[in-house]
């Protein structure tokens, strides 16, 4: 991982989703009436959740979760439904901010949420690992250095999701790049299934990790491929 070009991606993200986004991400997060578009977003983050958790255990009582790239909190929240220990941590303090308060109180002593860089080696160790559409705006190289990073601090997983390249997302891609660039998010790096096994199979880093399950979901504008890492 080239830190230079990880932190200039990271800075470039803070800004997008904690000042330009945070506002249109609230509502997207929310139950709010959206827009056809935005639906099919919603509809696919809502399946992509449930397919991550679902790779859990049902069952997490005793068991410390990272929630990397929080967001709202919708996913830590259901974590510790189960009974986990969740520590949540996104850039954007505006997004965090808002899950806070968007946490049930019966729940809000099972969650420690954070703004801040999720490599952080201060969050500690966890049991499982979870970054949701966290690590798609970075490179393959980004990407695979974040992993290796992450990886080091969990016992059990590491679960996460990335942009699979195909056609459709590659236009997507192309028609973002029409909007006028104070309006645009930042660009999600697409990814070749194949490539990213065969980079996270020869890393040191990961040696003592192995490609689990994968899966795809694609809603309408939303398309993001998870994958399990687990201990080999």
């Amino acid at each position: 991982m080239s830190e230079t070009t990880y932190l200039a991606r990271r800075a470039t993200i803070e800004r997008y989703f904690d000042r330009t986004a945070a506002d249109a991400w609230a509502r997207l997060t929310s139950t709010a009436k959206v827009s056809g578009i935005r639906a099919t977003v919603r509809a696919g983050r809502d399946r992509m959740r449930a397919t991550l958790l679902g790779w859990l255990p049902a069952d997490l009582h005793g068991a410390r979760i990272l929630d990397a790239g929080c967001g709202t909190g919708a996913l830590a929240v259901e974590a510790a439904r189960r009974g986990a220990r969740v520590v949540a941590i996104d850039l954007s303090p505006t997004l965090v901010e808002l899950a806070e308060e968007r946490v049930p109180a019966e729940l809000a002593a099972q969650i420690d949420f954070h703004s801040g860089d999720m490599l952080d080696p201060a969050l500690g160790y966890f049991d499982h690992i979870v970054g949701m559409d966290s690590l798609i705006h970075y490179a393959q190289a980004d990407t695979v250095g974040a992993l290796g990073t992450l990886a080091a601090r969990a016992r059990r997983s590491v679960v996460f999701t990335f942009a699979p390249s195909n056609p459709l997302l590659a236009t997507m891609i192309a028609v973002g790049r029409l909007f006028p660039r104070q309006d645009r998010a930042p660009f999600i790096e697409p990814i070749a299934e194949g490539r990213l096994r065969q980079a996270i199979a020869a890393d040191p880093w990961l040696a003592a990790w192995r490609c689990g399950r994968t899966e795809r979901v694609s809603s309408g504008f939303y398309t993001s491929q998870a994958l399990e890492l687990v201990t080999a």
